[in-house]
């Protein structure tokens, strides 16, 4: 008898777990890339999991030759290029005046801090860096920000020109900016016609997409199902105890991310009028998903590079998921200390003290 009841009960639950896993049509949708997308960093994260999974079980499944050995392992670089093409999809050059500044100012500081960083680290420490960070690591994690959560912010804590600023500053996304450094600080041997190999695409992009809104559209939905399968090839050549070491150095990279958020917050707010300062230029304190494929691009630049790939791409993405969820809470403390104080946007100028006075005023009248 309790084992009839225990098989029914079975058979309902496995039902209604069918069922709502059922579209409006009545198929069934797992919704697979939806709940990736949710996750924190989940498109770089899953995909690596899963290839360091498969490569630690079954570590020939990547080598079996063909169109499976073509996409899964020795793809990466023709990914990388159609990604090049996505991210210069996305700047729009009819972005200009107050956002075109903006984003001027905070990409410039996010390169020129990056760089500063790694050169010094790199100076004081040679090659292999300080805590498991090598220079090369620092430039590609703090020169690449988060382009999906400064747009987020800039919905809670800035304006329309915030948010126009991404045109700008989605130029970091990729390794463009980290070649350039890499081969003029000679921190790598980066060839010059491996940095104009990645700059063709992302001119093909750029042109494209501001002469063709529906590509620009389509570069933007096409974006997560290629770093998805870029990640996989990445991530085949690394094993778990590689994902294991990268673990607190890691966290370490993401935290010192973080702690840049500070500085680019004084630095945009020097630059901008009064009136405009606001928080988010902490905004930037983050490092990009992208970042994570920044390291393959180097060594296919530089083959020397090769062998610390495998570390370098876990720790740029730990480092993306701890400044994921640390960088909201440093935009709203700076946030906040602006509004008690009332400066910037909050100021008696700015367009959030306007509005406050204002539903001050409405207030004070309906009483």
């Amino acid at each position: 008898m309790y084992q009839k009841i225990r098989r029914f009960l079975s058979t309902c639950y496995l039902r209604r777990t069918i069922m709502a896993l059922r579209n409006e049509e009545g198929h069934i949708d797992l919704k697979l890339m939806e709940r990736m997308m949710k996750i924190p960093g989940g498109l770089v994260i899953i995909p690596l999991l899963l290839a360091v999974a498969i490569k630690t079980f079954f570590p020939q499944f990547f080598e079996i030759g063909g169109f499976t050995t073509g996409l899964f392992q020795k793809g990466q670089p023709a990914m990388m290029g159609i990604f090049l093409i996505l991210c210069g999809a996305s700047i729009n050059i009819r972005q200009v005046g107050m956002p075109l500044y903006k984003g001027v100012v905070l990409t410039s500081s996010k390169f020129f801090l990056g760089v500063a960083l790694g050169l010094l680290v790199g100076h004081l420490f040679g090659p292999e860096g300080i805590w498991g960070l090598s220079p090369i690591v620092l430039i590609a994690a703090i020169t690449n920000s988060n382009s999906s959560l400064y747009i987020s912010l800039s919905s809670q804590f800035g304006n329309s020109t915030d948010t126009g600023a991404i045109s700008i500053l989605s130029l970091n996304d990729g390794p463009f900016f980290t070649l350039i450094a890499l081969g003029a600080s000679g921190l790598a041997n980066i060839p010059f016609m491996a940095v104009v190999a990645t700059l063709i695409p992302l001119l093909i992009g750029f042109v494209w997409g501001n002469i063709d809104t529906k590509f620009r559209e389509l570069c933007g939905k096409a974006q997560p199902i290629i770093i998805f399968f870029m990640t996989i090839a990445i991530g085949s050549g690394t094993d778990v105890s590689t994902i294991l070491k990268a673990g607190a150095s890691g966290i370490i990279l993401g935290i010192l991310s973080t702690l840049t958020a500070a500085v680019f917050f004084y630095v945009f707010n020097i630059f901008l009028p009064k009136r405009e300062r606001n928080a988010m230029g902490a905004a930037i304190g983050t490092t990009a998903l992208n970042s994570a494929m920044t390291p393959a691009a180097v060594a296919d630049a530089d083959p020397t590079f090769t062998p610390h790939v495998p570390l370098a791409t876990a720790q740029c993405a730990t480092a993306s998921i701890i400044t994921l969820f640390l960088c909201p809470f440093v935009v709203a403390f700076f946030d906040r200390q602006m509004r008690k104080n009332k400066l910037g946007i909050y100021s008696a100028e700015g367009w959030a003290g306007k509005a406050l006075a204002e539903r001050e005023a409405l207030a004070k009248s309906a009483s």
